[in-house]
């Protein structure tokens, strides 16, 4: 009998910790491209080059996420994502594909790797290319709005309490310095 409980109590911790792990994210509202790293733990490498492809064929921009599973101010953001969905889906939508990267806090600097155009990028390598004045440190999270063509289109801020309120987001949206 005890056997049985066991396993129950195993089985519904583990249903709990894959629902938990599936929230990390975007939020599914805002209808991400998600990209998955190549080559991890070694090195983690994401193709933006579909991405790009459709911004282009869209006519959009890019509203590129890096976030970690284990990254409290991941889960912040994105739940405040989450709460705001019905005043920000719809500006999102008009003007970006949100392209979501999904990394962990283990995949530091060095090892934070990007594809553009067939071509591997450091992540100081691609911050450098695009003008990113953060170069020289990995924050999680961390956004890039970008063209179809790769090229920034504003400096982002970055850090904790970035985007705390709707109105901060919009001005990002808007591409208001």
């Amino acid at each position: 009998m005890m056997h049985w409980r066991h396993l129950l109590l195993a089985c519904a911790f583990w249903l709990v910790a894959g629902t938990a792990a599936a929230g990390n994210g975007f939020p599914a509202a805002y209808a991400p491209i998600v990209v998955m790293p190549q080559g991890a733990p070694q090195r983690y490498e994401f193709d933006l080059d579909d991405a790009l492809r459709r911004a282009r064929e869209t006519h959009k921009r890019l509203y590129v996420y890096l976030g970690a599973d284990n990254c409290h101010f991941c889960r912040h953001y994105e739940a405040f994502l989450a709460a705001h969905a019905d005043e920000l889906v719809a500006e999102f939508a008009k003007d970006y594909l949100v392209v979501d990267l999904r990394s962990t806090l283990s995949a530091q600097r060095e090892k934070v790797w990007f594809r553009i155009g067939g071509r591997s990028r450091s992540y100081i390598e691609f911050t450098h290319a695009i003008g990113d004045e953060r170069e020289r440190q990995l924050v999680y999270p961390s956004v890039w709005l970008l063209d179809g063509n790769a090229r920034a289109l504003m400096q982002m801020p970055s850090g904790a309490g970035t985007f705390e309120t709707v109105p901060e987001q919009l001005e990002i949206l808007h591409l208001v310095q």
